[in-house]
């Protein structure tokens, strides 16, 4: 029997047939606010309902809510404001209670803001309470930092989808996800999220989490992320190389995340768990420094912040909590120091950065940590 969606019922804000040409001709007499790609695409996640239960951008009382508590006003867990900045200027000419287009910087109407409240909002508390800093350095707080400083809130109904060249036989909606893991039967299913090529420790804790699961979903982001990560074209092609040649086929589903990386670490780490819920995961993974960046997070803060949530009875999705996993020379495989007898001199390990270094050079890292196979991906891709 599949997990309940979060909050109970999939969101559906997707409109077709009658309504949708409706909507569609009454777009041109309607304002019109015109959206980034990566907003369209947030859109496009509240109607598939990859953000149930949300059915459009937070008003003022959930949004303070989220901030503040982490939790929705009518009690749900939520961690990450999903909301609609504009400029003070463009919100003077709107009024609650108004229909309002949502369109790509072409004009082309994509979704109907049903706008529902509009507030101002403290900037630097959000980055306080949410990135857990002020500094503009942090590239979540410097995009909060450049949004408008009016936020809309109200129920969308998505009108066309946004198209994509790239991974769209990875492209799966929640009720997708969800058909296809009820036609493998599987139980318990455990989601991983990852910014980053796959490396042995990432492969070493999914197939740990195999062993008392049914399935692995593994789920790579896609949306936007910090230009010094790798690319996304050889991420998702190194997690090709790995599904092909070393993972169970039949016990492995590989869908893209359309979302973008926030950095906000312990709070993101709840809100992709909540996300995976959604697309029909038990179990979701929780690794060392999950969604962080810089200093600016503790090594295990992503693990801690789920006791915040009577470890996880409020969320309906259990964390399986994974300390660091490096190459131990006296143990001749992956380990972390839960298992580990031997001193760190016998550890080999590389932080993602170096490992990006590495790469950029056409050098391979130590084959203890990247298969020859991805390697030789990755070190193409970064050479293109």
């Amino acid at each position: 029997m599949l997990i309940e969606p979060h909050g109970g019922k999939l969101v559906d804000r997707i409109v077709t047939g009658k309504e949708r040409a409706e909507w569609l001709s009454k777009a041109d007499d309607l304002s019109k606010i015109e959206l980034s790609r990566e907003m369209l695409t947030e859109t496009e996640n509240i109607a598939t309902g990859l953000y149930s239960p949300l059915e459009g951008f937070m008003l003022e009382a959930d949004y303070k809510s989220v901030v503040e508590e982490m939790y929705l006003k009518n009690g749900l867990p939520w961690t990450i404001p999903i909301v609609l900045d504009v400029t003070t200027e463009k919100a003077a000419q709107l009024a609650v209670g108004e229909d309002v287009a949502l369109t790509d910087q072409t004009g082309q109407v994509y979704a109907i803001l049903h706008l529902a409240d509009k507030y101002t909002y403290d900037k630097e508390k959000e980055a306080e309470l949410v990135y857990q800093t002020t500094e503009t350095e942090h590239p979540g707080v410097a995009k909060l930092y450049q949004n408008g400083d009016v936020l809309l809130g109200g129920k969308i109904s998505l009108l066309r989808r946004v198209g994509h060249e790239q991974f769209n036989q990875y492209r799966l909606d929640p009720k997708d996800a969800r058909e296809l893991i009820e036609e493998k039967g599987w139980n318990r299913v455990v989601g991983f999220q990852t910014r980053n090529p796959i490396h042995r420790a990432h492969e070493y804790i999914q197939k740990c989490a195999l062993e008392i699961c049914d399935g692995l979903l593994l789920t790579p982001l896609v949306g936007k992320t910090k230009s010094s990560d790798v690319p996304v074209e050889y991420r998702i092609e190194s997690y090709e190389v790995v599904m092909d040649k070393i993972y169970p086929q039949n016990r492995t589903v590989l869908t893209v995340f359309p979302a973008a990386m926030r950095y906000a670490g312990p709070r993101e780490a709840v809100f992709h768990a909540l996300c995976r819920k959604n697309y029909g995961c038990t179990h979701f993974i929780v690794g060392r420094d999950h969604a962080g960046v810089g200093d600016y997070y503790g090594t295990y803060d992503s693990q801690e912040i789920f006791k915040e949530f009577k470890w996880c009875g409020d969320l309906g999705i259990e964390p399986l909590c994974f300390d660091y996993a490096f190459y131990c020379k006296k143990c001749t495989s992956m380990a972390t120091s839960k298992t580990c007898p031997h001193d760190e001199k016998y550890h080999v390990s590389l932080s993602g950065t170096r490992v990006r270094g590495l790469l950029r050079n056409g050098k391979r890292p130590p084959e203890e940590l990247t298969r020859p196979e991805v390697a030789e991906v990755l070190i193409q891709g970064m050479a293109r």
